[in-house]
């Protein structure tokens, strides 16, 4: 329109590369593979993958899985919160990730 502002490109130049919420979700998406990984999991979550929504909010798709393997990530959450984690979310600090951790190492 001859009013609207533009930044030199138009709409149809948009990628998710562009996207904070593309990246949001690639990092979480990194961060509960390698945690799939160790727990041995990584097999049993074939279309785990990063995705954007129509507005542009990055989602995390963990896709269907069997009732065992469901089955094993209760356990897993069970144990995570009988240890004490979780207990402590009031705070405003995010949790611990995969990825924050790597962060720190070289």
């Amino acid at each position: 329109m001859p009013n609207e502002p533009t930044d030199g490109r138009d709409a149809a130049a948009w990628s998710p590369l562009d996207s904070d919420g593309w990246y949001a979700a690639r990092n979480a998406t990194t961060a509960l593979r390698d945690t799939l990984v160790r727990a041995g999991l990584e097999k049993d979550f074939p279309y785990l993958r990063a995705e954007l929504n129509a507005f542009g909010h990055g989602l995390v798709e963990l896709g269907r899985v069997s009732p065992e393997t469901a089955e094993r990530l209760a356990e897993l959450l069970r144990l995570a919160l009988a240890s004490g984690f979780g207990r402590d979310r009031a705070s405003t600090d995010p949790a611990p990730t995969t990825v924050q951790e790597h962060k720190g190492r070289n």
